[in-house]
């Protein structure tokens, strides 16, 4: 977790580079002829139309009774109509605020085009020993004055750091599923703590093959959280060999849509500024930058992607054979929702599983119920996008507080992990609502 001279001058003058070959690529779905089009359907924060009232500089804040701060990067030209990308940087241990904010927020600032916000917390003696949750405190106190203040598309969260700051990020990703997009560790271990770390969230690991500080273990430990968690296939990716002096990055396979896990290891020591062909602590081609900005701007401006649910429509009511339509209600009460089960993968011993519920009323829906029954040997590991009673046998899942209100003719998903046999489906689905 050392503090490395050189990584100033390497990710900035790095990131300077990949600006060109990357072309400054701009917010997915915010180009100038789709913001009209689509800002209404986002999820942006109360700051949206409102004058700023931050400015860019270092921000005080009171978090868990203490006096801390960070500092904020806002994008040139901000408009206060535009909901933009919010990207947390958190320091390396004896590192700072300063130091992140100076190298372009890991060479990522030069490569947003002034498409993302950016703040870089400052650590409690320079570390991120979250003590007591107060890190992951301070993380929600900073986001919830900058997206009072600023306009954030809530789908756009996004954090990353460096050895001590990539624990903290790893602790991020585990405690706030529901709130960060994507999260990028680099060279990281579990020191901040992982409070939860049982809901999908997509993930990049980055690491040295032979890092001398945090073995390249403490690293796969962290992605393999998220391997599990995100339903993909089980693998051991390809690693450089020792002096070959290169990187390789392996997508993996079969996980669940919206939820990639990547890796990258790397014939390096314990460095944020890796260099294919390189050792030298002073050149300054990094392609982390460049990779961890693509990660993060695949994801488009809308609510976290679910697989599809089933290309027939949900059921309907369907009128009189006999007579023309009429306003009498028919005879027996139409279901209140319809909820459809699907084995989404599955590997030796475990199996992911989704549900689509669906609205069966000429009415809105507010809240839903669904009962399912296991088969034996079956139980659930991790659930998300709802609320469950049991883990085997008859379970009962409840709509989350996000998505319990359905309109007309719509849907929504949950899924989750269970151990044990997803060859045999659930059985006695049903569902209902208030």
């Amino acid at each position: 977790m050392m503090k490395r001279r050189h990584l100033l001058s390497s990710i900035s003058a790095a990131a300077v580079l990949l600006a060109a070959t990357v072309g400054g690529a701009r917010s997915i779905g915010f180009g100038d002829a789709a913001v009209a089009a689509t800002i209404g359907t986002l999820a942006t924060t109360a700051g949206c139309g409102k004058a700023p009232t931050l400015t860019s500089g270092t921000r005080t804040i009171q978090s868990s009774g203490q006096n801390r701060s960070y500092i904020l990067r806002i994008p040139d030209g901000y408009d206060r109509n535009h909901p933009y990308r919010l990207i947390v940087g958190f320091h390396w241990l004896n590192g700072s605020a300063s130091n992140v904010a100076s190298a372009g927020y890991y060479g990522l600032a030069p490569l947003s085009n002034n498409s993302a916000i950016f703040v870089a917390p400052q650590g409690i003696d320079a570390g991120w020993a979250n003590t007591n949750g107060r890190d992951l405190t301070l993380f929600d106190d900073i986001s919830r004055q900058i997206e009072d203040a600023l306009c954030v598309d809530t789908t756009q969260r996004f954090v990353l750091g460096w050895s001590y700051g990539g624990a903290m990020s790893y602790a991020v990703a585990c405690a706030r599923p529901t709130v960060v997009r994507a999260v990028a560790v680099l060279s990281g271990a579990n020191l901040s703590g992982c409070n939860g770390g049982t809901q999908p969230v997509p993930y990049f690991g980055i690491h040295g093959t032979y890092d001398s500080v945090l073995n390249i273990s403490l690293g796969r430990s962290l992605r393999d959280t998220f391997v599990r968690n995100n339903g993909c296939t089980t693998q051991n990716p390809p690693e450089p060999s020792r002096g070959s002096l290169t990187h390789i990055t392996t997508t993996y396979s079969g996980c669940r849509t919206g939820y990639p896990v990547q890796w990258a290891a790397f014939d390096g020591d314990h460095t944020p500024s890796p260099v294919d062909g390189s050792s030298s602590p002073n050149d300054s081609r990094t392609w982390t930058s460049g990779e961890i900005w693509r990660f993060f701007t695949q994801f488009s401006s809308t609510t976290p992607p679910t697989t599809a649910p089933p290309t027939t429509a949900p059921p309907t009511t369907a009128p009189p054979t006999t007579t023309p339509p009429t306003t009498t209600p028919p005879t027996t009460t139409p279901a209140s929702c319809v909820a459809t089960y699907h084995t989404v993968n599955s590997w030796p011993g475990g199996y992911q599983a989704e549900v689509t519920v669906a609205n069966n009323t000429a009415t809105t829906i507010n809240g839903w119920t669904v009962r399912l029954t296991l088969a034996s040997g079956q139980a659930i590991s991790s659930l998300w996008n709802g609320t469950n009673t049991g883990t085997t046998g008859n379970i009962t899942v409840r709509n989350a507080p996000y998505n319990g209100t359905l309109g007309v003719n719509t849907s929504t998903t949950f899924g989750f992990t269970a151990t044990g046999d997803g060859a045999t489906p659930a059985s006695n689905i049903t569902c209902t609502s208030p």
